[in-house]
């Protein structure tokens, strides 16, 4: 049974009975850090996931499967969509570091620009000392 007609084979059965999904993920799923857990992803953005698997997910309900199985770069995939939230805004305690970063490069930049319009910078033609050659 080629991959494709193994992933139909399991929407098959899951639409006889939903709860099966856990033990046909631990049977039958490659994905090494999912299958043990049933096929649990966790919460996830489906933005973070390849498209074809993200749009999927965006396009189901809760509670709700793949009615076909969604191919990606990875293979064929039957996926279950338990539960959705919102995406949480991190705080602002979180973000701090960051903040502050963007403010001292905001800063350092206009000191720069400004000390840069303020220099007498002169170009000469020739260098100082030729390149390579050692004084005599």
């Amino acid at each position: 049974m080629d991959k494709e007609a193994l992933a139909k084979t399991i929407i098959a059965k899951l639409k006889k009975n939903p709860k099966l999904f856990d033990s046909l993920a631990k049977e039958y799923s490659k994905d090494p850090g999912s299958k043990g857990n049933g096929g649990e992803l966790g919460w996830f953005d489906p933005r973070d996931m390849v498209p074809e698997f993200g749009a999927a997910v965006a396009k189901l309900a809760k509670g709700k499967f793949t009615l076909e199985p969604v191919k990606t770069q990875f293979g064929y995939h039957v996926i279950l969509l338990e539960d959705s939230r919102a995406k949480q805004a991190p705080t602002f305690e979180q973000v701090k570091p960051q903040l502050a970063r963007q403010v001292q490069d905001q800063n350092l930049k206009k000191l720069v620009d400004d000390m840069m319009s303020k220099a007498k910078i002169e170009i000469t033609a020739s260098p100082a000392a030729a390149p390579g050659k050692k004084p005599e």
